[in-house]
């Protein structure tokens, strides 16, 4: 089986290739195709596999490519994690945002959009040519915004894009161990948008064990969204929300907080990422080695910002593993062997969510098999999680309303629109700072 991954040279390519190594299974990855536009980092992604696969005889063979056309042929899987603009494109999304007093994390608020609105068009590009040259492909998306670019894709592929990401899956893990339950063993209530969601329920044995971590203020305090949002935040919410729903809860805090660091994420991340690249520009440089190093100094900072504003402290080790691959090869395998299991994935609606209609990407668990991603029927949202799903989910539509139009008017009325954006000369002059630093927002006119 052949699986392409685009933004092959991406610093976190080597977590899915481990994966792979471990999967010995009948009909598993045989060959791995690396695609990027950047043939110096797709030099030294491809030396870091070739040391973590040194000495496996049955290593996915892999290939490296520039060519996107080529490197779409023939795949069964595409795994996109691609980042338009690059880290450089991140800080600036960053850089702009808090020049107008506003969020600018790469998914949340200003920072999201502007991610999208270059994004997108390249996305969409990416699907028309998989829908051309490998129909019978499946894509596997973690480009973010996750659940937005799943959407865009999803109107040229289909059902045949899935959006996949490592939050939910880390959320459910923390709070079945803590609560004593096996995670592969949980039912985890888990429903909304991608960085916009609320476990509402862990059933073992079909009992919901969340009433007793949410009675329980010390258990609460015990993990990494107990000491983010504060035990006595949960109890109010009746529920556990994903991390990214700290910026909403706490964004004054957060955006201060952002302000005041020495440097926002995206340059620590530029910085760091071009020291690992750099080093591999040496032919006796230990590639493993110090993707290894850099690896555990990008988890344990994961956040930063938002564990410094809630005072919550620093990650625990259980924590710096992340969980995209795992997710990425366990839909692998349920589509390709028909092994048939339940994930938290990004798919179309189709009913879930009332208050969406069914072309909406939403982020619930599913019931994977041959056949794809099957959305499970969950309970509706309370009012307050309703409020904020449908107002982020409408500047989405927004967003991918002005990549396809490229209407100037219509991107500003999407940053507007949104609950972390408070005036719309804020949208306006977002924008113009955007469009000044980004060239790939020149189509918008």
């Amino acid at each position: 089986m052949r699986l392409t991954i685009l933004g092959g040279g991406g610093f976190r390519v080597p977590l899915v290739y481990g994966a792979l190594l471990g999967d010995r299974a009948e009909g598993r990855v045989t060959r791995v195709v690396l695609h990027d536009l950047d043939g110096g980092r797709l030099s030294a992604v491809a030396r870091v596999l070739a040391e973590q696969a040194a000495g496996d005889p049955d290593a996915p063979e892999v290939t490296v490519t520039t060519d996107l056309d080529e490197a779409l042929r023939g795949a069964d899987f595409v795994f996109s994690a691609i980042r338009v603009g690059g880290l450089e494109g991140r800080a600036e999304d960053e850089r702009v945002a808090l020049a107008q007093g506003v969020l600018g994390q790469e998914t949340v608020g200003a920072g999201g959009i502007a991610y999208g609105l270059r994004t997108v068009p390249v996305a969409v590009d990416i699907a028309r040519r998989v829908a051309r040259l490998a129909p019978d492909a499946w894509v596997i998306n973690f480009t973010n915004p996750a659940g937005l670019v799943t959407e865009a894709m999803s109107r040229h592929l289909g059902d045949r894009v899935i959006g996949i990401c490592d939050s939910p899956v880390g959320l459910g893990r923390r709070i079945a161990r803590v609560l004593g339950a096996h995670p592969g063993e949980a039912w985890i209530d888990y429903v909304g948008l991608n960085h916009l969601g609320w476990v509402r329920g862990l059933r073992v044995g079909g009992r919901d064990e969340l009433p007793r971590l949410l009675a329980d203020p010390d258990l609460l305090g015990s993990f990494e969204e107990g000491r983010l949002f504060g035990p006595q935040w949960l109890q109010s919410l009746g529920a556990v929300p994903n991390e990214y729903l700290h910026y909403y809860y706490f964004n004054r805090e957060t955006v201060r907080a952002y302000q005041r660091a020495e440097k926002t994420r995206g340059a620590f991340l530029r910085d760091q990422q071009a020291g690992f690249y750099e080093e591999m520009r040496r032919p006796d440089a230990a590639a493993l080695t110090a993707w290894d190093r850099t690896r555990a100094e990008r988890e344990a900072t994961y956040m930063a910002e938002n564990r410094d504003a809630a005072g919550a402290g620093e990650r625990e080790d259980d924590d710096l593993s992340g969980g995209y691959e795992k997710v990425a090869l366990a839909l692998m395998r349920a589509i390709a062997r028909d092994e048939r299991t339940t994930l938290i994935l990004n798919v179309r609606n189709r009913g879930t969510l009332g208050v969406l209609d069914a072309e909406a990407v939403i982020e619930v668990p599913c019931l994977v098999d041959a056949n794809g991603a099957h959305p499970v029927t969950v309970d509706p949202l309370p009012g307050h999680a309703t409020g904020l799903v449908c107002a982020v989910k409408a500047v989405e539509r927004e967003v991918l309303s002005a990549a396809e139009s490229g209407s100037r008017t219509t991107a500003v009325k999407a940053f507007a629109l949104h609950p972390l954006v408070d005036s719309v000369n804020v949208a306006h002059a977002l924008l113009d700072g955007y469009t000044a630093v980004h060239p790939g927002l020149a189509y918008l006119t």
